[in-house]
């Protein structure tokens, strides 16, 4: 009744001789409130169609359906890649249907509504099967598929037909249980099917229907040689399961029809619902001015200002005139240049089916393309096509059309990303050359004062790198003396704290060489946050450094924030530090991938990767860092953001020219667009030729 569904309060109570005891949260609200995933499929295969029937099943169905398994007796030597297989161990046709209820309800009983069950020589439409069990109401007791009369039976008990599939709810499921040792032993029964059926009607006293709550189980029965592609008939079109398939090819045959089926049924109700805005838009404020093409598809970016337009690439049928790597002309190949010959298609296709039989289009040349990427709509096109049109009576012409497209924004998905917590420790790695050490102490005292003092889960080590000359005097003058003093100070005051340094002697402190030295000294699992010293560290950066990388998933190289040079910004005023805008006079620094967080077993896989790539030519190591070992040798994500957590005052960075010239132009690039942004620097020369002339 409506008492059912009305919301309760249910009083807090908690007895006051008994210890107060912490309740313990679950980590997802749906598990604390009771959510149930909706459908489970399980499909009942044999060691014999294992692999032809059941693979074939995989390859239809077993992608709609959020959780598939496939039960069999006894298992084939070889699983096919891709199927969830539990094997009981015999064959036995009742057996199996017993210990396949039995293993439902122990593993999935509590986490689905509803349980579909069905067999490898079934074709089921998961689309349709899915939008019966949104339509009917879980607070049943349902057992829904082709009744069938048991064989010598009473006339009212009906038992559901195992080959066309059918439907349990999770009610049934959890009060069948308890009774199913029993009907193993006391029921004697040929078929699976009519085992459980007649199980179900002499324990719960309920059989088997086709039609619940207004919802049809439609179905059909496949005569021998049957046409998938010839059948007319009504109860066909309309079948939610198809049986018996007698074979591998029969079954993608079957699908492809379906799918056919599905897929004029969407574009005939794309159809109806444009026809409907169409309709509808001349009664809106806008009237028909406000009816966008395509219809039903966003309208385009609207821009604010000239920096928000989105600008047009241009493209021909050979080249592309807008590279990735910067360069004015590349040719067009992979993804791209099926892009476009798509397009290109489907312009020639619309123009057809729009003009004949009158005329009949063909392609001549592509004279020009451009297409934008627009993040409200999807990929816009813009074809000039020459184009032949040749009339019903043959007589061709030769004319150029514009034509515009749109591949719209589809379904957006989730990409399931492994679960990960704030609570790892982040060791934090920092290489200190001789040009460093006025950063240092800076350095030193916001590690403190963020991870030291708050008690973060953070470890820092110090790489002191000796240039050789210095490395011989080390003994006489340390030019690392003061910072190891500065540390000696923090390991006083922190009576836990441990900040261990590790002296590397080189001309060259080339990233990976380093992370190699600092690799091998640190366990497997250690998560590496490879800083620089103009880094300020802090807890919101290190929470989101150990959120986004994720063991053999991901790593993360953050772009930090670079301030302008003051002196230039504010040319002698007094610099206003507001909290609000602090992200203001500066920018982030995209040429730089100085700091770095991963997980040591992903590096040490990439570097053994890469020294079997490079044998023993080691000087390539000078021209690598760290990001490029990742990018070129490991099969991880990279992810590359935008960091606001991480600022950097700003500082003239000594470039080191022993480096490869890539990354010493990249650190020279680096400090002059950090000096100040062009408005600045405009003003800064404006004042000195203002200074000049008088």
């Amino acid at each position: 009744g409506p008492e059912d569904f009305r919301p309760r309060i249910v009083p807090y109570y908690r007895d006051p001789n008994k210890p107060y005891k912490k309740v313990l949260r679950t980590r997802y609200i749906q598990t604390e409130l009771g959510f149930h995933e909706r459908l489970f499929v399980a499909v009942l295969t044999s060691k014999a169609t294992l692999n032809t029937l059941a693979v074939a099943v995989n390859k239809t169905v077993a992608h709609h359906f959020p959780r598939l398994l496939y039960f069999t007796g006894l298992r084939s030597a070889k699983v096919p890649h891709g199927m969830v297989l539990v094997a009981h161990g015999d064959e036995r046709p009742i057996w199996l249907m017993y210990e396949t209820m039995h293993y439902i309800h122990q593993h999935f009983g509590s986490d689905y509504d509803w349980f579909y069950i069905m067999q490898d020589d079934t074709y089921a439409q998961a689309e349709q099967v899915k939008a019966l069990v949104t339509h009917l109401s879980i607070n049943q007791d349902v057992y829904l598929g082709r009744a069938e009369e048991f064989i010598g039976g009473d006339e009212q008990a009906r038992y559901c037909h195992g080959g066309f599939g059918y439907l349990i709810s999770r009610s049934l499921l959890l009060k069948l249980h308890p009774h199913l040792d029993s009907c193993r032993n006391e029921i004697l029964s040929v078929r699976p099917d009519e085992w459980l059926g007649r199980c179900i009607i002499d324990f719960l006293d309920i059989t088997c229907v086709s039609q619940l709550q207004g919802q049809h189980y439609h179905t059909y029965e496949l005569a021998k040689n049957t046409e998938p592609e010839k059948e007319e008939e009504e109860e066909f079109q309309a079948a939610l399961a198809v049986h018996p398939v007698s074979d591998m090819t029969l079954m993608y045959r079957l699908d492809k029809h379906f799918s056919r089926i599905q897929l004029d049924r969407a574009y005939q109700e794309i159809q109806d619902l444009q026809m409907q805005i169409r309709n509808l838009t001349s009664l809106t404020p806008a009237g028909e001015g406000g009816l966008t093409w395509p219809v039903g598809i966003n309208a385009p970016f609207l821009p604010k200002s000239r920096f928000e337009v989105i600008s047009w690439d241009y493209f021909t049928e050979q080249h592309l005139f807008s590279c990735p790597d910067g360069s004015p002309k590349c040719e067009l190949s992979g993804a791209s240049k099926a892009d476009v010959s798509e397009i290109i298609e489907s312009a020639l296709e619309q123009l057809n089916s729009r003009y004949q039989p009158l005329l009949r289009f063909s392609k001549r040349q592509l004279l020009n393309g451009y297409r934008r990427f627009d993040p409200t709509r999807g990929m816009e096109y813009t074809l000039d096509l020459l184009l032949e049109a040749v009339t019903q009576k043959g007589h061709s012409h030769v004319l150029a059309k514009r034509v515009s497209l749109v591949r719209p924004l589809s379904k957006v998905e989730i990409i399931p990303m492994p679960y990960v917590t704030e609570a790892t420790r982040v060791q934090l790695v920092l290489p200190l050359t001789v040009q460093d050490l006025d950063f240092v102490a800076n350095f030193l005292d916001m590690f403190a004062m963020n991870t030291l003092d708050t008690h973060d889960n953070a470890l820092l080590t110090l790489l002191f790198i000796y240039h050789p000359y210095d490395a011989q005097r080390v003994s006489q003058v340390d030019v690392f003396a003061g910072v190891k003093a500065m540390v000696g100070e923090l390991e006083k005051r922190y009576a836990e704290v441990k900040i261990p340094w590790i002296s590397v002697k080189t001309e060259v402190p080339s990233q990976v060489k380093l992370m190699d030295i600092v690799s091998k000294k640190h366990p497997v699992d250690t998560l590496f946050f490879l800083a620089s010293v103009w880094t300020e560290i802090n807890m919101e950066f290190l929470n989101r450094c150990r959120m986004n990388t994720i063991s053999n998933w991901q790593v993360f190289f953050p772009v930090h924030f670079q301030e302008f040079n003051p002196a230039l910004v504010y040319r002698g005023e007094q610099t206003v530090s507001s909290t609000t805008d602090f992200l203001r006079d500066g920018h982030f620094d995209r040429h730089s991938f100085a700091e770095a967080c991963f997980y040591n077993s992903d590096y040490m896989t990439a570097r053994t990767k890469l020294a079997a790539d490079i044998l023993d030519r080691d000087e390539v190591l000078e021209s690598m860092e760290v990001f490029d070992v990742f990018l070129h040798y490991s099969g991880l994500h990279l992810f590359r953001a935008v960091e606001p957590g991480l600022v950097q005052k700003y500082a003239l960075r000594s470039c080191n020219p022993r480096l490869s010239e890539e990354l010493y132009h990249r650190c020279v690039l680096s400090n002059l667009e950090g000096l100040a942004s062009r408005s600045h620097l405009a003003m800064a020369l404006f004042e000195q030729e203002q200074a000049n002339s008088t």
